[in-house]
């Protein structure tokens, strides 16, 4: 019995040290444009990290038990096996100590780092209805998407003021190489806050754009708009040209 634990330790060793060298190497994320990206991809990576001597310790005992101790057939059932106090016991206190590490970090540590301090550089409003965004920026000029885009400065804190013209649907805010997502509500104003932390846009990376991430009926698929991450001097440019333009 000793030497069968052993070989299923080995066999859980070298399978875990095989998936930390895999997660560690394979980046699944796209680029991460912003600094709240980037702090929601360190908490994925950290989880599954955490994950790997998990799942592998299942899949060694089943690859071992099935190697191990597969019948040759014509075998009655043994004797049932009495329960281990010891085992139970010590998975109850690693499963705590995962759980209770995961609850502290990355989920009270990152929700705290992604919240950020109060304030915010720019304040710009976002509309939701179907099927489309409408974009209201500090200059008192809206932009839709189905005519133009979302521009935002660079290295700016931004404060977005999101709600829904929809009586009845709830849409939802979300710029994948920002990672974070907000839902827009009837009647209320959610607040998402996010840092641009690199220039970038749509036609250099399709994640550079809005879209929306709730199921809101037919037109869901159409909710999307273009957006452009600039410096700080186009960003002024760009408020002055479409106020000239009057929207």
């Amino acid at each position: 019995m000793k030497k069968d634990i052993l070989n299923a330790t080995l066999l859980w060793i070298v399978l875990s040290i095989l998936g930390w060298i895999l997660v560690l190497n394979w980046n699944i994320f796209p680029p991460a444009l912003a600094r709240e990206a980037r702090i929601v991809d360190d908490a994925f990576n950290l989880l599954t990290v955490l994950a790997v001597p998990v799942f592998t310790f299942v899949v060694a005992i089943l690859i071992y038990a099935a190697f191990r101790f597969r019948s040759p057939g014509g075998v009655e059932d043994g004797p049932p096996i009495q329960d281990s106090g010891r085992i139970l016991t010590a998975w109850l206190i690693v499963t705590i100590a995962l759980a209770g590490g995961i609850l502290i970090n990355p989920g009270f540590v990152g929700m705290s780092e992604v919240r950020g301090e109060g304030g915010a550089d720019v304040v710009i409003g976002v509309t939701g209805q179907r099927w489309s965004w409408t974009i209201s920026y500090p200059n008192g000029v809206d932009v839709t998407s189905y005519t133009g885009e979302l521009v935002l400065p660079v290295d700016q804190r931004i404060q977005f003021d999101i709600t829904s013209l929809d009586p009845d649907v709830i849409h939802s805010f979300w710029i994948p190489a920002f990672r974070i997502k907000k839902d827009a509500v009837p009647g209320r104003i959610t607040q998402m806050f996010i840092t641009p932390t690199e220039t970038g846009t749509f036609a250099e990376d399709p994640n550079v754009r809005v879209q929306c991430a709730e199921l809101c009926g037919q037109g869901h698929a159409q909710m999307s708009m273009k957006v452009r991450v600039v410096e700080q001097a186009e960003f002024d440019a760009y408020l002055d040209e479409i106020l000239a333009e009057g929207g």
